[in-house]
């Protein structure tokens, strides 16, 4: 399986500083967004932290023994190494901020993907995002970790349909660092020639609707290409909040063929190369 690979991070046309963090490592198909919390410089260093403690754990043997035996029996290898290597992260973020008062109540949210055999393991806890385009479809992967959507849920589950406000959207009620240990919600989805995975913060989900993001990918096609058009739509729409996009296609035959002949001159992101994801 080939993957082209396009990222993009932007503070947005309010916030004075960018607390998101993403990182792209294509070779391995292991892809995260983190959205930080918690006050300068607390948010930020709470998203880097969690980037960085979950790569260091899936590099180790040592995520194995927080498993429960319901993901062993229902899950992959690689879903519950990094659904393990999540939930370490969260650990690793209290203590710190046990340690440090300056960093007291920091958090992030933390959205993850690693692709391994034609298959995405998605993890996450907070209000990141992850996308699967197919074709003509664009469907949410993840659902938001928010008084908002506890609130819409149970209406739904008692036939009501209601309309929640925005600043109940904006209270989450999980995220990585807040407390000692976190729930993390995983989900497996087969990937296919042509398929696009969209991790993001709510920098973009809060300002560009979900049609405007897969018309994005229909048109733009090429991840880098749909990464800045997004990231433009959500300043162009108020850039309320930092705005972060990691876009991972899963390239047909016939671009790795391309890619052999005629190599571009790079840009931004790794979109420009494709990767065989182990």
């Amino acid at each position: 399986m080939h993957l082209r690979v396009g990222a993009g991070s932007d503070r947005g046309r309010v916030r004075t500083m960018n607390e998101d963090a993403y990182m792209l490592r294509a070779r391995d198909g292991l892809f995260l967004v983190c959205d930080g919390m918690g006050g300068a410089p607390a948010g930020e260093v709470a998203s880097q932290m969690a980037v960085d403690a979950i790569d260091r754990q899936l590099h180790t043997n040592g995520s194995a023994e927080s498993e429960s035996a319901a993901e062993r029996a229902e899950y992959l290898p690689q879903t519950r190494k990094l659904a393990a290597a999540v939930r370490w992260s969260n650990a690793f973020i209290y203590d710190q901020a046990q340690k440090d008062p300056r960093q007291s109540g920091m958090g992030t949210t933390v959205v993850g993907a690693w692709i391994h055999e034609h298959v995405a393991s998605v993890a996450h806890v907070g209000d990141s995002r992850a996308y699967l385009c197919r074709g003509d479809r664009l469907e949410a992967l993840t659902r938001d970790h928010s008084l908002g959507e506890v609130v819409r849920r149970a209406a739904a589950r008692a036939g009501q349909e209601i309309d929640v406000p925005r600043a109940r959207h904006d209270v989450l009620v999980r995220v990585l660092g807040r407390e000692p240990d976190v729930d993390v919600d995983v989900s497996e989805v087969p990937m296919q020639p042509g398929d696009y995975l969209l991790l993001c913060s709510d920098g973009l989900t809060r300002m560009v609707p979900e049609s405007v993001m897969a018309s994005a990918i229909r048109e733009q096609r090429e991840p880098q290409r749909i990464c800045d058009y997004l990231i433009t739509a959500a300043n162009g729409n108020g850039g309320a909040d930092n705005i972060t996009v990691v876009v991972v296609e899963v390239a047909d035959r016939w671009w790795r063929r391309l890619m052999e002949r005629r190599r571009r001159p790079a840009g931004r992101g790794e979109d420009v190369e494709a990767y065989a994801a182990v």
